[in-house]
C-alpha cells in the first residue's frame, strides 16, 4: 500500500494549518468551562480540516482534464499522467 502523494500531503498540511488554532481555542474554551463554545470550535475545526480537500476535489476537478489528458486518446496505457504523479498513484 502506497502512502499519500505530494498533493495529498499538501492537502493535509493546509487543513491542519487552518484547523489547528481552532482545536486549541476549542480545548481552551472547554477547559475554562464554556463547553458549548468549545465544542462548537472543535466542530468548526473538523470542518476546516477537510475544507481544502473538498475544494480541490470539487472546484479543482477541472484540472484533471488539462493535466491528465484525455483517457480515450491515450495510446500508451502504462504512461501515468502529471496529476497521477503528483498524487503518488
Amino acid at each position: 500500500m502506497r502512502g499519500p502523494g505530494l498533493l495529498g500531503m499538501i492537502e493535509i498540511a493546509a487543513g491542519l494549518s487552518i484547523a489547528g488554532p481552532m482545536f486549541i481555542v476549542g480545548v481552551e474554551f472547554a477547559r475554562s468551562g464554556q463547553f458549548a463554545l468549545g465544542g462548537a470550535m472543535v466542530g468548526l475545526g473538523f470542518v476546516a480540516m477537510f475544507f481544502p480537500s473538498y475544494l480541490l476535489r470539487r472546484i479543482g476537478g477541472w484540472l484533471r482534464h488539462p493535466l491528465g489528458g484525455n483517457e480515450d486518446e491515450d495510446d500508451d496505457p502504462g504512461r501515468s499522467s502529471l496529476l497521477d504523479r503528483f498524487r503518488g498513484e
